[in-house]
């Protein structure tokens, strides 16, 4: 009984967590901008602290790419955008892995251990493909990782890669916002609508497969001999 306080307390870290966000409310470029401009010199680091927060509760993180944007330009703005992204990705998670991985090591089955097999060999481009189509959401991704037997080299790795479409073209809407007519703040648009659609076919995809009428593949007839 006494290995359950930590899996306890990570939910209720991040209970805690989106309750003081839901408090507090969603942010807006705008209040961004009210809470770092007062940093002076120091507002790029305000900034990521408080990005990576937001990507260890279910906030909007979209907001704060495009406000990095706005705020820094495009190439301090990614910066600070990547940054973030990779230590909220490190914190949620090591929090998952210390707080949760041996409750689930221990009571897990067959379907874990192949789970985990499958990790180790390709994780990183398994939570590549996880953060490029976001699918689920980009906390949930992190502690759910952290549960898993998959290298911290391999997660961290696949989370820069496949976050660096979308941050790219956030920041370039922020930086370019005041111009819609200019080539990157349209170019940054259409790969917005490329990975929404992506992301959109995945999800329908991964629906069918997982619906409880689905019926399974139907094995090819092999051809009949002749003679």
């Amino acid at each position: 009984m006494a290995r359950w306080w930590r899996p306890v307390l990570l939910v209720t870290l991040v209970a805690a967590g989106s309750a003081v966000l839901l408090v507090t409310g969603w942010p807006t470029v705008e209040g961004v901008r009210a809470t770092t401009s007062a940093a002076g010199w120091a507002a790029p680091v305000l900034f990521t602290l408080l990005f990576v927060g937001f990507t260890l509760v279910p906030a909007p993180a979209t907001v704060m790419g495009i406000a990095a944007g706005v705020l820094f330009g495009l190439p301090v703005g990614l910066a600070t955008t990547m940054t973030a992204v990779a230590v909220g990705s490190l914190i949620g998670f090591v929090l998952s892995r210390t707080l949760g991985r041996e409750v689930v090591a221990g009571i897990g089955g067959a379907r874990i251990r192949r789970l985990d097999a499958r990790l180790r060999r390709g994780g990183l481009w398994a939570v590549a493909g996880g953060r490029l189509l976001p699918v689920i959401p980009f906390p949930v991704l992190s502690y759910a990782c952290g549960l898993t037997a998959i290298r911290l080299r391999d997660y961290l790795a696949g989370s820069v890669l496949g976050v660096a479409p979308s941050a790219v073209a956030f920041v370039t809407i922020g930086a370019y916002g005041g111009d819609p007519g200019s080539v990157p703040f349209v170019a940054a648009v259409a790969g917005l609508v490329l990975l929404t659609a992506a992301a959109l076919v995945a999800g329908r995809r991964r629906r069918r497969r997982t619906e409880p009428g689905a019926a399974p593949p139907v094995p090819p007839v092999p051809p009949v001999p002749v003679g």
